[in-house]
């Protein structure tokens, strides 16, 4: 059974990649899971940038947008938080959710994880689960990673954040980018202990027959 009684929050930062949030939000909203959605002021250029379509401002619209975009109409809860609302019940411990998945997570979302810095609501639920000590995992997708991008992810690492960089798998053998976002977001919901993605996981070398067997 899925442990979706709790609300997993679904932060979606200004870097390249939209794909693994709308894939990870349609997983898991088929599977009946309770998304907190808060986008940075960044995604708002990111999606007209790689997408060409404009993400709407409004909070009801915005949940219709990405449940378009997601190809989900009705599974799952979906509640979207302005960027600007530090307000929100995500912002407060007292909240309880199941953790929570940057994703994709920009190198300057990372800075700020990294020092405790809080300027929007995404960066706000993130430092409240760290400070709660609940599961925070954060999907990078830069490269290459300068220094300074290392010490961050290492600092935050040592905190205790997963840090799953958007780094695919081969032997599955994909067919289709999706099935290379699928296998990414896979391992990102791993760490919350969630298994909603059917892959292909590694099942073990087969040994190759000896050239000498009869």
């Amino acid at each position: 059974m899925p442990n979706n009684t709790l609300p997993l929050i679904l932060g979606v930062s200004g870097a390249s990649g939209l794909i693994y949030a709308v894939r990870a939000l349609k997983f898991l909203l088929e599977a009946d899971y309770q998304i907190e959605l808060v986008a940075s002021r960044s995604t708002y250029m990111v999606w007209q940038s790689e997408q060409d379509i404009r993400m709407p401002a409004e909070t009801a619209a915005q949940e219709q947008f990405w449940r378009e975009q997601a190809q989900v109409s009705v599974s799952g809860k979906l509640r979207c938080h302005p960027w600007s609302d530090v307000g929100a019940g995500i912002a407060s411990g007292s909240f309880r959710t199941l953790g929570m998945i940057v994703m994709p997570c920009s190198m300057s979302t990372v800075a700020k994880l990294a020092v405790g810095l809080s300027s929007d609501l995404l960066e706000r639920a993130a430092d409240v689960q760290l400070k709660e000590g609940r599961k925070l995992v954060i999907v990078p997708r830069e490269t290459p990673f300068s220094l300074i991008h290392l010490r961050n992810l290492t600092a935050l690492a040592e905190a205790g954040v997963r840090v799953v960089p958007a780094i695919p798998a081969w032997y599955h053998k994909p067919q289709t980018i999706e099935d290379l976002v699928d296998f990414v977001v896979a391992r990102v919901l791993d760490q919350l202990d969630i298994d909603c993605i059917p892959i292909q996981r590694w099942q073990g070398r087969r040994e190759e027959p000896s050239k000498n067997s009869s």
